[in-house]
């Protein structure tokens, strides 16, 4: 019997949250909307964020669960996780895949390791060049916030997304032609409010630390000794980043970077640790791959957030 063939209690579990997370999901796309959540017909208004959210989460871990066992190693179904938006207004905190069983090849460990961060990023740009492409005009954050209409301009203040390179240059590019709604409306908008966030969740994914898919990518790529290097100076620039959000204590306005990247190096050097764990392959990687390698560090930079979210 394959060790690896899901049971009904496995598909049992995954499925329900899968489930959970839908609901989780749809109830923050409600929210994002600014309707009553916990009015029923409201929630279809949720369907747009949720599901195109679901997506982006399963083509990213199912990219890691078909390269891994294409290489035959033993792997779990994605475990969605969901949370309720009152305490993560995105209603989701990722999914994980766990790999049980080690890597037979340095191939078999990038390809495991950039099939998601790829797979994801291609749903993420799919997503965000559509909502560029067609947004809608003004009346449609007038139908959310009617008192805009009676403004001179647009709030500025308020929840607000922070931009990364690509994010900009996307916007630039595609959503030149008519009214674009600024980062503080951002997430009324479910194409970009969930192409932001798949930009934002590829980024830190890729972070070239540990277990990560990034470690994992630089780990195959340069070899132990260069990501460990790598990896001590990503965490040094997430903690200067981070003490720069104590700038506007001082009263200044500029700053580069937020307070809470300080926690995520914190996590990053106690929980998943900076180095990735010692493995010897004989083999190396082909041009081809390389490439790949190359490309996601690139997808890494210019997607990556300094500030993502501030008030």
């Amino acid at each position: 019997m394959d060790p690896d063939r899901p049971t009904l209690r496995t598909y049992l579990l995954h499925g329900s949250l899968f489930l959970a997370t839908f609901f989780t999901c749809t109830f923050a796309g409600v929210q994002w909307l600014n309707k009553d959540s916990l009015e029923l017909a409201n929630f279809p208004a949720g369907f747009g964020y949720s599901l195109l959210l679901i997506l982006f989460l399963a083509s990213h871990e199912f990219g890691h669960y078909i390269a891994a066992r294409m290489y035959g190693i033993s792997v779990t179904l994605p475990f969605f996780i969901p949370i309720p938006h009152f305490l993560n207004p995105f209603g989701t905190m990722g999914a994980v895949i766990r790999i049980r069983s080690p890597f037979p090849s340095r191939r078999s460990l990038f390809d495991v390791g950039i099939a998601g961060p790829i797979a994801g990023f291609i749903v993420t740009l799919i997503v965000l060049l559509i909502g560029f492409i067609n947004l809608p005009g003004k009346e449609y954050l007038y139908s959310i916030h009617p008192e805009y209409a009676r403004m001179a301009e647009i709030p500025s203040g308020g929840f607000t997304f922070g931009s990364s390179l690509l994010f900009w240059f996307l916007c630039k590019i595609f959503a030149s032609h008519g009214f674009v709604p600024p980062m503080n409306e951002i997430y009324h908008y479910p194409l970009l409010c969930v192409g932001w966030f798949g930009m934002f969740v590829t980024a830190m994914n890729l972070l070239p630390v540990g277990q990560l898919d990034g470690g994992h990518v630089v780990y195959a790529l340069l070899g132990p000794d260069a990501q460990h290097k790598v990896a001590r100076v990503t965490f040094v620039l997430l903690v200067l980043l981070g003490l720069t959000g104590i700038i506007p204590a001082f009263g200044s306005s500029r700053q580069l970077g937020t307070l809470g990247w300080l926690v995520w190096a914190g996590i990053l050097l106690f929980v998943i640790r900076l180095d990735h764990p010692q493995l010897m392959f004989p083999d190396e990687l082909s041009p081809s791959r390389r490439f790949l390698g190359w490309l996601s560090i690139a997808i890494f930079i210019l997607s990556f957030p300094p500030i993502p979210f501030y008030d």
